[in-house]
């Protein structure tokens, strides 16, 4: 799947989303939204949505998670690893995050609860980000895409 079409994408055109695009054994992620924050923030949706449907997942707790300066790509794929770090380290799965980028990093919040396995029924266990596919990019239209390949 390549980018998305420019005469769809633009401010405002389209709503912050997430989607999934196939590759051999793995799955692909991908978060597309008018900022670059909301793109990872859709992006992680994404991911969690590899694993278990998000919806079931309730707000019981929230988990700080800090990426330092990187260029972009390899602060998305820091991102999507410190995530799956705290997933495998809390026994945690999330619902909602919330990103902000600046001078110093990433700085987030995740929403989530501990694992349930038959409230959260997980499909997959997700081991790690990969250079796959990795971008962050932002498309002509001026929609931010966050993307790559996670090791499932």
């Amino acid at each position: 799947m390549g980018w998305p079409d420019p005469a769809s994408a633009g401010k405002g055109a389209a709503p912050a989303r997430w989607e999934h695009f196939r590759h051999s054994a793995d799955m692909g992620i991908r978060g597309i939204a008018a900022g670059k924050a909301q793109a990872f923030e859709q992006a992680a949706l994404a991911l969690m949505a590899v694993i278990c449907e998000p919806g079931v997942v309730r707000e019981q707790a929230s988990v700080e998670i800090r990426c330092p300066p990187a260029e972009d790509d390899f602060l998305f794929l820091d991102w999507i690893n410190a995530i799956i770090f705290e997933m495998a380290t809390r026994n945690m799965l999330f619902n909602r995050f919330e990103v902000r980028l600046d001078t110093d990093g990433l700085s987030a919040r995740a929403w989530g609860e501990p694992v349930e396995v038959r409230r959260h029924s997980p499909a997959v266990e997700a081991k790690g980000a990969t250079f796959t596919e990795l971008a962050v990019k932002q498309a002509p239209g001026g929609e931010w895409i966050a993307q790559c390949v996670v090791d499932v």
